[in-house]
């Protein structure tokens, strides 16, 4: 039985060096890299961030398939995966928590008029504006799972406002918590700024359409910490240029990377990063090898996904 690493994005992290981590909680264990796999029918755990159509059936003995990164909507859209075959996920509390300093960095950068007085800087102007008061500004979550728990917790402990939406009610101290549709409306009438922490489900995936953005304030500020699965990058951009809401800051796009030629990069009302809100896998590679001990063990894993949830 081995645990085969194979994460395919080098600039964030290599097969190597996750293998040397792992090593460290159970330096026993049979650990491979995808450059050096072993035989395919030795391989019973797959842990991966990247995921291709089909990769599973390339390890005909494979039971688990471990995600790193964001988000497994790419490993349950693989119709050939066989049933029999577990996912699970991470919930490290390391990336939720840089996250949440993503999505701050981003409030206060307007609660402070720090992009304005940057181009003020480009044309030697000496304006001031007053800073927007926290208490008085309010900040919508949109998922308050482990990710947007912690997102929400940031900004009460930074004093705003805080209202949350998500699938059902949530006890969060310092946040308002709405469900449903007339909830969801709710939220995106009150908030400047909307932060979308959500899985990819067949409900989130589509949900922010032009329709949607209709609902927002005109003054706001849409982040997506989320997927980009759930944004309509042709009606947000409509949007956007309808005064629908304010500006757009995505960590996550529909097409990762981006095609050079895509209209997002240009927009004047949209700011990109490339999916690095969250970035260090921290405490969770110790989940990694947990799993892969109760895998060999024959007890129940950790995070395991419910395919029909999606998450």
């Amino acid at each position: 039985m081995a645990l085969l690493i194979d994460i395919k994005q080098p600039q964030w992290l290599r097969d190597e060096e996750l293998r040397a981590q792992l090593l460290r909680h159970d330096p026993e264990a049979d650990y491979r890299v995808a450059a050096e796999p072993g035989a395919p029918d030795e391989i019973e755990m797959l842990t991966v961030s990247a995921y291709h159509p089909g990769e599973a059936l390339r390890y005909p003995n494979l039971r688990v398939i471990q995600k790193t990164g964001a988000g497994v909507n790419n490993i349950l859209a693989d119709e050939s995966l066989p049933p029999s075959i577990q996912v699970v996920r991470l919930q490290t509390r390391t990336s939720g928590e840089e996250m949440a300093e993503y999505a701050l960095a981003y409030v206060l950068q307007e609660q402070r008029h720090v992009r304005a007085y940057r181009e003020q800087q480009a044309r030697a102007e000496w304006l001031h504006y007053p800073p927007r008061i926290a208490a008085e500004t309010t900040v919508a979550v949109l998922g308050l799972g482990r990710v947007g728990g912690l997102v929400a917790r940031r900004f009460v402990d930074n004093r705003f406002e805080v209202v949350g939406w998500s699938r059902g009610p949530k006890d969060i101290a310092g946040v308002a918590s709405f469900v449903g549709d007339d909830g969801l409306a709710e939220v995106l009438a009150r908030a400047e700024y909307v932060i979308a922490a959500l899985p990819s489900t067949p409900a989130t995936r589509g949900l922010f359409d032009y329709d949607c953005f209709g609902r927002f304030r005109g003054d706001a500020l849409f982040v997506n910490l989320g997927r980009g699965d759930q944004v309509d990058e042709p009606d947000l951009m409509r949007a956007l240029d309808d005064g629908l809401l304010a500006g757009a800051v995505l960590d996550v796009m529909s097409v990762e990377p981006l095609p050079a030629d895509d209209p997002l990069w240009r927009h004047p009302k949209v700011q990109l990063t490339p999916h690095v809100s969250g970035y260090h896998l921290g405490d969770a590679i110790a989940d990694i090898a947990e799993n892969y001990r109760r895998l060999r063990a024959g007890e129940p894993l950790l995070h395991r996904v419910d395919r029909e949830r999606g998450y």
